[in-house]
């Protein structure tokens, strides 16, 4: 027994509650279980309980065992002096409050049906995909949609929450923000810190003067990804680093140390190529996040993503080494991961700042809109029958995985509520 899923049987009141009584054998009825308290303070709030004739209302805490009390120091501690109710797992001890006064205690032990603890042993023992997997789907259909919204919700918080931190060294400049997580997107997750910080030392402003030239722009960050320093035999980079060596004359710029990474990554993911089309989408779009905000669906913004590298990119994937024909598009599927995983989370972060419902409501109607991300946590969701119907059931899938299911926190997931509530083998 541990104190998180006491809290569990408590708040759900999953035990006998026939003729109810404390340890010193005085009935007790629960009329309220009160509210769970996840911050400090007793576990549960504002809780009605009738205590011999007595309907009192206040704070249940929770332990263990009755001597914990003492060990979490709460008999010298203001915030548990209205202490109504102290309900225990193991009853060894009475405990008084700090006016001396012994607080009535309900022991649950005899009470919680084996088979909840039986499932709970179950799944904090298991070891595979997820501890639930020989019982799911387990909600069904209407439940699956309301918990996986919630999971969006709570991820796209969690994301927002990392944008608005960046957003006061950005002066609140939407644009500039929106720039940088942008670029940290074109990165992928190897190259997404590096990406991100070259786009820092590149002001929207600066971009925004040479976007009529493709060149400048690919010089500007291809040398401050710190690209342009090796010896080269093309004229194309020769020439990329004379502008190169011009802007940053101008502008006193200073390229990052680090490189991006190119080893174990399909060519059409180098870094140069996502350099040379974010010069290109830089290229044909200004106000890029302004335009967004003023789509009305998620396929005119995938049109704006929708851009090819500058043509001397169609023979190469690096500098000095000719490749076969091939245009650089962003392709469908990364344009779909840009929207995903940048332009969503910043259009509900924008809502969150501005205190504006719509714009989260865009965020999560667009991610309803776009095709289901396919890896190998969905393809293990979908063998277990949880549908992986489009974006916003793969993200939230996501979430279920990392943040839930690879921590045990079944206590706090719809799908785990369901097995230890279900009063079967």
């Amino acid at each position: 027994m541990n104190e998180r899923l006491l809290q569990f049987i408590w708040q759900f009141q999953y035990f006998n509650k026939n003729e109810l009584a404390a340890v010193d054998g005085t009935s007790l009825q629960i009329i309220h279980p009160g509210f769970l308290n996840k911050n400090q303070g007793p576990d549960f709030a504002e809780a009605k309980i009738k205590i011999a004739n007595t309907l009192w209302v206040g704070n249940v805490e929770l332990h263990v065992q009755s001597s914990h009390w003492h060990q979490h120091h709460h008999s010298t501690d203001a915030n548990y002096s209205r202490i109504i109710l102290h309900v225990v797992w193991l009853h060894d001890e009475m405990i008084k409050d700090a006016t001396g006064e012994t607080i009535p205690a309900l022991e649950l032990q005899s009470l919680v049906p084996k088979i909840l603890l039986q499932k709970y042993e179950h799944l904090m023992s298991a070891k595979g995909f997820v501890p639930c997997e020989n019982f799911l789907p387990i909600l069904s259909a209407l439940k699956w949609m309301a918990w996986k919204e919630r999971l969006m919700i709570e991820r796209l918080q969690i994301k927002s929450n990392s944008i608005l931190q960046s957003l006061q060294q950005a002066n609140n400049h939407w644009e500039e923000i929106f720039w940088w997580h942008l670029a940290a997107n074109f990165g992928i997750k190897v190259n997404s810190f590096v990406f991100e910080q070259m786009a820092k030392t590149i002001s929207v402003n600066i971009l925004a003067k040479h976007k009529n030239q493709i060149h400048q722009l690919e010089a500007l960050l291809l040398g401050q990804a710190n690209l342009l320093n090796d010896d080269f035999k093309d004229d194309y980079p020769v020439m990329l680093q004379k502008e190169y060596k011009y802007l940053t004359k101008k502008y006193t710029l200073h390229s990052i140390e680090q490189k991006p990474a190119f080893l174990r990554m399909r060519p059409p993911a180098f870094p140069t190529i996502r350099l040379a089309q974010l010069a290109m989408l830089i290229n044909q779009s200004e106000h890029l996040f302004s335009k967004i905000q003023s789509a009305s669906t998620v396929h005119e913004v995938q049109k704006l993503f929708n851009v090819t590298a500058n043509d001397y990119w169609h023979y190469h994937y690096r500098f000095n080494e000719a490749a076969e024909y091939q245009p650089k598009n962003t392709g469908e599927q990364f344009v779909n991961n840009i929207i995903i995983n940048t332009v969503i989370p910043m259009l509900f972060a924008y809502g969150i700042h501005r205190n504006e419902q719509q714009w989260k409501d865009k965020a999560l109607e667009w991610l309803a809109s776009l095709p289901a991300e396919q890896n190998n946590i969905t393809k293990k969701w979908k063998q277990f029958q949880v549908t992986n119907q489009n974006a916003l059931d793969s993200q939230s899938l996501l979430q279920l995985k990392n943040l839930y299911c690879d921590y045990y926190r079944c206590l706090d997931c719809a799908a785990g509520n369901k097995l230890l509530r279900t009063n079967k083998e």
